[in-house]
């Protein structure tokens, strides 16, 4: 069965923004996401497998409406939750 993600051979999305930007990050709280993903990574809290994982089982829905980095924090929160890291909906506010 095919995720959202998985995307390949589809039309409709819209041309591709191939803008180049000198910052890697739009915002603030997206290089934290990063960071933050990282140093759970290097910690060994969950892998690289998982997370991706965690992305790809987003709602179809919710996946197309979230930036890069909101999916990635989706996955983070997801995966503290299932490893008892943090109380599901803990990091809901």
């Amino acid at each position: 069965m095919a995720r959202i993600n998985d995307v390949g051979g589809m039309q409709g999305f819209g041309p591709i923004d191939t803008a180049d930007e000198s910052e890697p990050f739009h915002a603030d709280w997206e290089a934290r996401v990063f960071a933050l993903n990282c140093t759970l990574i290097a910690g060994k809290v969950y892998n690289l497998d998982e997370f991706r994982d965690a992305i790809e089982s987003m709602a179809p829905a919710e996946y197309l409406a979230a930036s890069y980095y909101e999916r990635w924090f989706f996955a983070i929160r997801t995966l503290l939750e299932r490893k008892g890291v943090i109380e599901a909906g803990e990091l809901d506010d």
